[in-house]
């Protein structure tokens, strides 16, 4: 269960740590549990919620009497009751009620695909075979999370708290697909008080914490003895299982924060605001406060030259607002400002720190020769969210933190426009442009050390001019990994922080290089993909130059057997080296033109989840004065040759059973 360095960190129980700030805690207890399906009457407007080999994902929203759509918790618990994960009784959910220890054992059975158990019975005396919950006991017994060993009572009905749930879920990490890293004596001694953590929680407190999945209150509490409520545990199984929530940016890193971002914008406040139009020259502005900007431009034209903008400290309360809104972002231009701002130094240290926000329709940031450094959690460099335009001109951006584009763009998107200067980030989960806007980026170089180089995301587009990129997606390549490794990733990710539609990604010039996986991965979504004289280098550990497959469906990304990708794929005048993958639920239109010379292979594969093959997966048009050389056998579906094949002893097998070889 313990893994170092850290490989992957999942989630979501970043806001286990964090309750103390929702809303909801009536102490009545829960006694709702239930394995069966859910009584609640359905509709299909739900969001999706997916699990790898899970209970089947369902299109039905469930309704409570209890639970309105305007609820923070409604998109969580509809997802996680039309799972059968928590249920309810009687047409209610009862979502203020403490959640009880035999319905999180439950709850937490189910999130696991409620597995196969050979235990035919526990020494817990008050656990009956008649209960709803025994299986999941048994389960719990059998994989080490309970022990019935030492206790002969379960206490069924007790309370949960948040010691408790956190140690059950480090208990099951592995069977949740969680990777940690093991802490040490000194991880806990910045909480006042750590004191409270028993000592046969202290190395699951320790790991979660060290991980960063838990990050505590911003009062420097853990609060792990008080209770949770059945609307904050059906958070907690909605984000494990992949669903909405938090920035859709952080594939290995999901997001933290606190539960339910707001659909009202919350902005938080600010240390210094201008709200009139005006010209500023060589002033400093700094915030240490929680959700605080340092300077907040509001309705007005701006002009700041070599202005400091420093947020050394403070916390966001809610990921999601700073990640959509601007709250605890340095500088955050919002409610139609035009701000022109020019050698200009922004340093953050704070979560949610994003240097400089553009956020909403009519908001314009022009920036230029200046510096960013952001070093916390969920913080971009420059962020345009909401439909803000940003421009960018000849900056200088690093990002430490996970979840922490150089790039960065969110729920609302906007556009975006770069050209110069140099954007590198050192976080997993940061890539050095991140899209669910239309962004443009020119004459630029582009590194992620940690993290994929590009990705968008839904019905968005990057598109490259004369730049250099480089990505170094963190993970181990191969069959060991429970994830693609890749360079650029293309997908829908079921948030709702991007539209479903057709993404695009072109790159003209410059150079794409890959340190670790395959070129560019796409899932669950239509993209188009146009390359033109761009020096491609693969990884030592990758032949792939493209794989187009569905997705285990684990974080959410559609539904496994029907999540493939459909791309279209040009290339200009370019040169190709490696292989092409297209699974059997996916689709691939390749052309070659402008005296393109691909050189590799391409190959149809069976889809992993064994959804129903489509046709059509691969159809390759060689245009007069293109090429393809062969370096192993190729299977595709079609084939229009105006141009040149070299099979150097190699055969190209069509959908039809043709062979076509020298």
């Amino acid at each position: 269960m313990i893994s170092t360095p850290k490989r992957r960190i999942t989630s979501v129980l970043v806001s286990l740590s964090l309750i103390a700030s929702m809303t909801g805690a009536s102490l009545a207890a829960s006694t709702s549990t239930s394995d069966s399906s859910t009584s609640s009457s359905t509709s299909d407007t739900s969001p999706e919620l997916l699990q790898d080999g899970g209970a089947s994902s369902s299109s039905a929203s469930v309704s409570f009497s209890d639970v309105a759509g305007t609820d923070w918790f409604y998109e969580a618990v509809s997802a996680v009751a039309s799972l059968g994960i928590m249920t309810g009784s009687d047409g209610t959910f009862s979502p203020d009620s403490v959640i009880t220890k035999s319905a999180f054992i439950q709850a937490l059975y189910t999130a696991c695909s409620s597995p196969s158990v050979t235990a035919t019975s526990t020494s817990f005396t008050d656990v009956s075979s008649s209960d709803s919950y025994y299986t999941a006991v048994l389960w719990a017994v059998e994989n080490g999370i309970l022990d019935d060993t030492d206790d002969t009572l379960f206490n069924p009905s007790a309370s949960l708290t948040r010691e408790t749930a956190l140690t059950f879920i480090y208990r099951a990490a592995d069977l949740l697909g969680l990777t940690l890293t093991e802490g040490d004596s000194s991880t806990l001694s910045s909480y006042s008080d750590s004191g409270s953590v028993s000592s046969e929680s202290n190395t699951a407190i320790s790991a979660l914490v060290a991980t960063g999945i838990v990050q505590g209150n911003s009062d420097g509490t853990l609060s792990l003895s008080d209770e949770l409520t059945n609307a904050q545990v059906a958070t907690i199984f909605y984000r494990i299982l992949g669903g909405s929530g938090g920035s859709s940016e952080q594939m290995d890193v999901p997001p933290g924060g606190s539960f339910g971002g707001s659909s009202t914008v919350t902005q938080g406040s600010y240390a210094n605001l201008i709200d009139s139009d005006t010209t500023i020259d060589g002033t400093t502005y700094t915030s240490t406060g929680d959700d605080e900007n340092a300077l907040r431009v509001s309705d007005a034209t701006v002009e700041l030259d070599n202005i400091t903008v420093s947020k050394t400290d403070g916390t966001s309360s809610n990921t999601e607002n700073g990640d959509f809104y601007g709250v605890n972002a340095g500088l955050l231009a919002t409610d139609g400002a035009n701000v022109t701002i020019n050698n200009a130094t922004v340093n953050t240290s704070a979560q949610n720190g994003n240097g400089v926000f553009s956020y909403g329709e009519g908001t314009v940031v022009t920036i230029s020769n200046s510096t960013i450094n952001t070093t916390g959690n969920n913080s971009g460099g420059i962020q345009t969210t909401g439909g803000g335009t940003t421009y960018a001109y000849a900056l200088n951006v690093t990002t430490q933190g996970n979840s922490s584009a150089a790039i960065r763009s969110d729920r609302g998107g906007g556009t975006v426009v770069v050209d110069g200067g140099t954007y590198t980030t050192s976080g997993t989960g940061s890539p050095a442009v991140y899209s669910t806007a239309d962004i443009t980026v020119k004459n630029s170089t582009l590194t992620a050390n940690n993290s994929e180089g590009l990705v968008i995301e839904g019905e968005n587009s990057i598109a490259l001019e004369d730049c250099d990129v480089s990505g170094n997606m963190s993970g181990t390549y191969g069959d060991d990994s429970s994830e693609n490794i890749h360079t650029v990733m293309i997908y829908q990710s079921m948030s709702g922080d991007a539209d479903v539609g057709t993404s695009s990604f072109s790159m003209t010039g410059g150079s794409l290089v890959s340190n670790n996986g395959d070129m560019i991965y796409v899932t669950n979504t239509d993209c188009t993909i146009y390359l033109s004289d761009v020096d491609l280098t693969l990884a030592d550990n990758s032949d792939n130059l493209l794989v187009v497959e569905g997705n285990s469906s684990s974080r959410g990304w559609g539904t496994a057997g029907s999540n493939g990708g459909n791309v279209e794929f040009t290339a200009d005048g370019q040169t190709l080296t490696g292989n092409i993958i297209v699974d059997t639920i996916s689709t691939l239109d390749f052309t070659l033109s402008n005296s393109s010379v691909f050189t590799g292979t391409i190959t149809i594969e069976d889809n992993a989840a064994g959804g129903t093959a489509v046709s059509d997966n691969a159809d390759v048009t060689i245009e007069a004065g293109s090429t393809w050389n062969l370096t192993g056998d190729s299977t595709v579906s079609t084939l229009t040759n105006n141009g040149t094949i070299n099979f150097n002893g190699y055969t190209i097998t069509l959908a039809d059973g043709t062979v076509l070889s020298d």
